[in-house]
């Protein structure tokens, strides 16, 4: 229902935010919808994020804003206490005082089409683009195009090694970088991606037969064993890179459907904050003199 030359509630972005990712297509596991906010509270600016953070919620009550939309669930696993002595329950207090209005779009995003994996295979101008992995057949998620991950044509065919630099200028800039496994000279013209943590679909894009899979949060021995397994090659970037670009599209869903002004957070909420290179070690042996 539009809302256009009214002010929205928080009960209208969260009947838009629920129509375009269901509730339901959230893993069982996941705990995704409104999690602080009186319903009937009017909404004039929504601050979209990848975690519900200090600096973040900072970000929020600086620009004034009345709801934050984020992806990563704030109270993900039960808990016994909202203290302000906690780190969440400092969080819940400031919303609560500020009278902003929290609501998690999670696996549901993640599923959606188009949703998170859609956003991130934009990045890199995929063109055909099908699920990595579909729900569950008779899952509430099944059907049209929906699934986890996307899987697509690159422009034109790259290198591994000319892909991860790619990578690199094309998500957003974090301290870890963007780092791969492999044959840095293999050509690759299909490339499977997906938001957030992914090498429990190191199978299925293996299963694909695409050339290459760009995801986050990749472990050292799941990677090994699928590289001897001649799976695809892997490109690995930071969690919060891959996630947040999802966030252009969410704020322009606000604001086509509801008329409400939204500001997309660009604070790195990666926990990695230094990285340095290996120094180039040459094993030619020193000149010497007699």
């Amino acid at each position: 229902m539009s809302t256009i030359g009214t002010t929205p509630t928080v009960a209208d972005v969260v009947a838009e935010l629920e129509r375009r990712y269901p509730p339901a297509w959230a893993e069982d596991w996941d705990r995704v919808g409104l999690v602080l906010g009186e319903p009937t509270a009017p909404v004039r600016l929504v601050l979209c994020v990848v975690d519900v953070v200090p600096e973040t919620v900072a970000e929020a009550l600086a620009a004034g804003a009345d709801m934050i939309v984020a992806h990563h669930p704030l109270l993900l696993r039960g808990v016994s206490s909202v203290a302000p002595t906690t780190f969440k329950g400092r969080i819940v207090h400031q919303l609560i005082r500020a009278g902003v209005a929290l609501h998690v779009a999670h696996t549901n995003a993640d599923v959606a089409s188009p949703g998170v994996s859609d956003a991130l295979a934009a990045r890199f101008g995929l063109t055909g683009l099908r699920p990595l992995q579909r729900p569950a057949p008779g899952s509430p998620a099944a059907g049209d195009d929906r699934g986890f991950g996307r899987i697509g044509e690159l422009p034109r065919p790259m290198t591994l090694a000319e892909l991860t630099r790619h990578a690199a200028a094309v998500l957003p800039v974090t301290s870890w970088g963007v780092r791969a496994a492999g044959d840095p000279g293999r050509m690759v013209r299909t490339l499977a991606v997906s938001g957030g943590s992914g090498d429990s679909f190191l199978g299925a894009a293996t299963a694909a037969g695409v050339d290459a899979f760009l995801t986050a949060d990749l472990r050292h021995h799941p990677a090994g064993e699928h590289l001897a397994a001649d799976g695809p090659a892997l490109i690995d970037a930071a969690h919060w890179a891959t996630e947040r670009p999802w966030l252009d599209d969410l704020a322009a869903l606000l604001r086509e459907a509801l008329d409400v002004e939204t500001l997309v957070s660009d604070l790195d909420t990666d926990p990695w904050t230094v990285h340095a290179a290996a120094p180039v070690v040459d094993d030619k042996e020193p000149d010497r003199e007699g």
